[in-house]
C-alpha cells in the first residue's frame, strides 16, 4: 500500500506549486463589511487583528490565506498540520489539540473567532456559544459547510438534504479573505482547488465501475458501533467525485451505525481514517485494518476479502479544504489496485 504520510505530502506540494503559480486579481475589501452567516447577520468594521483558528478547518484556512501573523491561537485537532503550512503554524500559539475552555480563548484577548463546527460554538457546545462571544465583543465565523439543521436529527452534527460540495467550501474561503482584507489571495486559493477538483473528476474513466464506499472514522472499541460518513456528507462527495456512491444511506452527518449494517451495506471499498488524536485506539488506520481483517463476520465483506482498503486523512471526512487531499489520496491508492481506471 501507498504510504499514507507520503501521499498527504505530494499532495500538499502540488497544492502549494498551484497556489504560487496562480495570479492575484480581486479587489480589497470595504468595511464596514456584513455577511449573512449560518442564520446571524455578522459585520466587520475593520479587518481582525488577533483572530483564534477554532477548528482544524479553520485555522488551516487562515494559515493558506497568509494570516499567520494574525492569528493568536487555535484549537482542536484531529490531525496533524498539513506540511506545507508546518513552518507557518509553529509560529502559532496552540491552545489545545482537544476543545478548548472560553476562557483560554479570551486568555489571547481575540477579536475575532473562526470556527470550524457546531459543536464547538453551537446551542449544546461545552465551549461556548456565539452568543458567549458577543457578550464580550468579539466576532465569530461559523463554517458554511457545517451549518445543518439538526430538526430530524437530533445530535449536535444535523443532518444534510443535499450532496455536499466544493462550492460552500469555495464560499467560506472566499468570506474568510474578505474579511481580513486579503480577497486575491482567497481566490488564488480557490483557483487551486477548483483546478484540482477538475483533474480529479476527469481522470476517473467513465466507464469504470461504480463503487460502492463506506468511509469509517472511528470507533471506541470494536465492539460498539462505528461513526461513519453520512450519505450526504463531505465523504459522500469523494465518493461521487470518484464515480462512485456511499453505500451509507443516513442522511446523519456522523450516523453511528453497528458492524450488522455496515456487512448489509456489502461496500467495495471501505476508508480508513486516520487520526492524529490519539483518543481511541481505533483512530489509528492500523487498528481499524487488523479488525476489519481478523473479525469472523466483517472480514467476510466483500471489500475485506478483496484487500479494497485504502487509508485517508480522518479530516478530509469532514467537508473541510482537507476533503480534496482525501479524494487525491484515495484515488490513487484504488488506481495502485487495480479498481480505479
Amino acid at each position: 500500500m501507498t504510504s499514507f504520510k507520503s501521499l498527504l505530502a505530494v499532495c500538499g506540494l502540488s497544492a502549494l506549486i498551484g497556489l504560487a503559480a496562480t495570479p492575484s486579481f480581486a479587489g480589497p475589501t470595504t468595511y464596514p463589511l456584513t455577511l449573512e452567516n449560518c442564520g446571524e447577520e455578522v459585520t466587520f468594521k475593520k479587518a481582525p487583528q488577533r483572530a483564534i483558528g477554532l477548528g482544524q478547518n479553520s485555522a488551516e484556512i487562515l494559515l493558506l490565506l497568509g494570516l499567520q501573523d494574525k492569528v493568536v491561537g487555535t484549537a482542536f485537532w484531529p490531525s496533524k498540520v498539513l506540511p506545507e503550512l508546518a513552518e507557518t503554524n509553529a509560529k502559532v500559539k496552540l491552545l489545545t489539540v482537544e476543545m478548548p475552555t472560553f476562557e483560554s480563548m479570551l486568555a489571547e484577548n481575540p477579536d475575532f473567532v473562526a470556527v470550524a463546527l457546531p459543536s464547538l460554538v453551537g446551542p449544546n457546545s461545552k465551549v461556548a456559544k456565539r452568543e458567549d462571544f458577543d457578550k464580550v465583543g468579539v466576532s465569530t465565523y461559523l463554517s458554511p459547510s457545517t451549518c445543518l439543521s439538526t430538526k430530524d436529527v437530533k445530535d449536535q452534527y444535523g443532518s444534510r438534504g443535499e450532496l455536499w460540495n466544493m462550492d460552500l467550501l469555495y464560499k467560506e474561503i472566499d468570506e474568510l479573505s474578505k474579511i481580513f482584507d486579503v480577497a486575491d489571495r482567497g481566490q488564488a486559493v480557490i483557483a487551486d482547488f477548483k483546478a484540482r477538483e477538475a483533474k480529479l473528476r476527469g481522470s476517473v474513466s467513465k466507464d469504470g465501475k461504480n463503487l460502492s464506499y463506506v468511509f469509517w472514522f472511528s470507533s471506541p472499541s470494536p465492539s460498539a458501533d462505528a461513526y461513519v460518513g453520512g450519505k450526504n456528507s463531505a465523504s459522500g462527495f469523494i465518493a461521487d467525485l470518484l464515480g462512485g456512491h456511499n453505500a451509507i444511506d443516513a442522511a446523519a452527518e456522523w450516523p453511528t451505525i453497528g458492524w450488522e449494517g455496515i456487512i448489509a451495506a456489502n461496500p467495495d471499498v471501505i476508508v480508513v481514517a486516520s487520526l492524529d488524536r490519539n483518543r481511541w485506539e481505533l483512530d489509528k488506520p492500523e487498528a481499524k485494518i487488523k479488525f476489519l481483517n481478523t473479525d469472523p463476520a466483517v472480514s467476510q465483506i466483500p471489500a475485506v476479502k478483496n484487500k479494497a482498503l485504502v487509508v485517508m486523512d480522518g479530516q478530509a471526512m469532514n467537508p473541510t479544504i482537507r476533503t480534496i487531499y482525501g479524494a487525491e489520496q484515495v484515488a490513487e491508492q484504488l488506481k495502485a489496485l487495480g479498481l480505479l481506471k
